[in-house]
């Protein structure tokens, strides 16, 4: 299916019932056994490596990954996009990205009203786990900006680096709710999936109306000018 046809790409549908397979998946998982041997064991394992070194590493990844600091680099993001490159629908994609992965994260939070974990916490947390609001946030927000910024880097080597860095930030971060007590392994795998799934629609939604542009005097419309 061609993107310049307005319609979606085959990948963008098959990701999108991957995802949204994925998740189910663990939900059922969380829903009949919320204390199941998949998350004792991971999480006993992550905090076998328990130190005052990692455990300040730790905070500071997890830190990153709060809704103070998303909607920072968010803001800024956006503030590049608007007023410096005047990308306005690169802005609505960020935007919706993160705005809607966030609300649906309240929306499943409500839903399933999993209990946090309470055997070895290192820092308090409150509020519902499954799934994981820093972990749709990191993925949301990374995944989002490195879409965005493949479209514009053309070395091989760039767009590899930035793939690598993008994941780092976001596994930290995930890695980081586990090591220190505040979310099960499957509240973090749960999380990437829904916030994928999310990301997939709106690069879904984002090529189509890039697809469907149509030039005229040298302009299209749905550029992101």
């Amino acid at each position: 299916m061609s993107q310049k046809q307005g319609r979606l790409s085959p990948y963008i549908i098959f990701f999108g019932i991957l995802a949204f397979v994925g998740f189910s998946a663990m939900a059922a998982l969380t829903v009949r056994s919320p204390l199941n041997a998949f998350d004792l064991n991971v999480a006993a394992w992550m905090q076998s490596f328990e130190s005052e070194p990692l455990t300040s590493v730790m905070v500071f990844f997890s830190t990153l990954g709060s809704t103070k600091f998303t909607i920072l680099i968010a803001l800024l993001t956006m503030g590049i996009l608007f007023f410096v490159l005047q990308h306005r629908m690169e802005l609505l994609f960020l935007f919706a990205s993160l705005g809607g992965a966030a609300l649906l994260n309240k929306l499943l939070k409500l839903s399933f009203q999993r209990e946090r974990p309470f055997v070895h916490r290192l820092v308090e947390e409150t509020g519902f786990s499954f799934p994981s609001g820093h972990a749709m946030a990191a993925f949301a927000l990374y995944g989002a900006l490195a879409y965005l910024l493949w479209r514009h880097i053309r070395p091989g080597w760039g767009r590899i680096l930035l793939i690598v860095l993008s994941s780092l930030m976001v596994l930290i971060i995930c890695v980081s709710r586990i090591y220190l007590g505040v979310h099960y392994p499957s509240d973090i795998v749960g999380a990437l999936l829904a916030s994928g799934l999310w990301l997939n629609v709106m690069i879904g939604i984002f090529q189509w109306y890039k697809g469907r542009s149509i030039p005229v005097s040298g302009y299209r419309f749905g550029d992101s000018r």
